[in-house]
């Protein structure tokens, strides 16, 4: 009975070792898609920030009339509120802001490219076959509103 016992000192250890890469794997992979998720929602509010920047109108105080916000100074609000919200690990943000008005309409669609930190790297070290993994995703959200 004793010698039974004794031979299976390591074993909880070697067990261990074995399941500890794919307990890590499943922790990092929750905590990338929490990244990516919270950042994807940073830009539907960036996006629905400049839209309703853009669509109120300020008086000017000279002249007395009312003037949207130019293309340049949405694009300003989405860029502030991006760098005060967004999570970037590696670095400033390189989003895309694109703003389109159409009659009273005006649209503000905000992309991101998101990189992937820790998951995909590891999926390209263990694929067997060599086929491209991506890499990273590009986040996009548009918001259109009426200019009243």
């Amino acid at each position: 009975m004793r010698r039974r016992r004794s031979s299976q000192k390591g074993a909880a250890a070697v067990e261990f070792a074995i399941i500890l890469p794919l307990l890590l794997l499943i922790l990092f992979g929750i905590i990338e898609f929490s990244l990516l998720m919270y950042n994807k929602a940073m830009i539907t509010n960036a996006s629905r920030e400049g839209a309703r920047r853009g669509i109120v109108f300020r008086v000017n105080p000279a002249t007395g009339d009312y003037n949207p916000l130019s293309n340049d100074e949405i694009k300003t609000e989405v860029t502030n509120y991006l760098s005060d919200h967004l999570i970037t690990l590696k670095g400033t943000s390189t989003h895309t802001t694109t703003i389109t008005r159409t009659g009273d309409n005006l649209k503000v669609q905000v992309a991101y490219p998101y990189n992937f930190l820790i998951v995909p790297p590891i999926a390209k070290i263990a694929a067997s076959d060599g086929g491209e993994l991506p890499g990273d995703v590009t986040l996009i959200s548009a918001t259109e509103m009426r200019m009243e």
